[in-house]
């Protein structure tokens, strides 16, 4: 099976999301900046989603075009992941709206979490089906990176109830972390698709 509908449908469904993220901005009643000041949790929490959106759909597109072919497994993983990506307006606006309360922030993290263990599942499919010879596989390594995001995720679920603000330290801990594209991915792109 070609990889182009996955793209696509996985492109669209990343498009909704941040669509309906900035839909839940609403406008403020005054023209003031003090009219702005209720909203700027709301807007910080839109700022971090979005950069997670952004790092999902970098990395994503990156694991994709190191993929030859897509089996049904991958199409199933590839589902599970956007259905966890596509609960971030939620959780987000809930954030936002509570001022980074304790429950919300930390269901936040467990929506990172369960985002971050989708992906997994499905880089570790991808790896299955390429060969664990493949550069790909090589590229990937230990995934040092994403063990270490799973660590942050899980530890910012406590911490939200001890102090959200160590929380959101973990959520940008690891959007810094990733915000950078995949160099390791980029260069098993690179190497298939040499320029001539």
């Amino acid at each position: 099976m070609g990889k182009n509908r996955l793209e696509a449908f996985s492109d669209g469904v990343l498009a909704i999301i941040i669509t309906i993220m900035v839909l839940e901005m609403k406008v403020p009643h005054g023209e003031d900046w003090a009219s702005l000041q209720p909203l700027l949790p709301v807007f910080l929490s839109y700022v971090l989603s979005f950069v997670y959106v952004g790092i999902y759909w970098n990395n994503h597109h990156h694991l994709l075009h190191a993929t030859h072919h897509i089996s049904g497994g991958m199409l199933w993983a590839n589902l599970h992941l956007l259905f966890w990506l596509s609960l971030f307006p939620f959780v987000t606006g809930w954030m936002g709206e509570n001022h980074f309360a304790p429950l919300p922030t930390a269901f936040y993290g467990f929506i990172l979490l369960m985002a971050a263990i989708a992906y997994t599942i499905l880089q570790r499919l991808v790896i299955r089906s390429e060969g664990q010879d493949t550069t790909l596989a090589r590229a990937i390594g230990w995934d040092i990176k994403g063990k270490l995001s799973w660590l942050l995720y899980a530890l910012s679920i406590p911490c939200a109830f001890v102090n959200s603000w160590l929380a959101q330290a973990c959520f940008i801990a690891v959007a810094l972390m990733w915000l950078v594209p995949d160099r390791r991915i980029e260069k098993v792109v690179a190497s298939d698709h040499p320029q001539s």
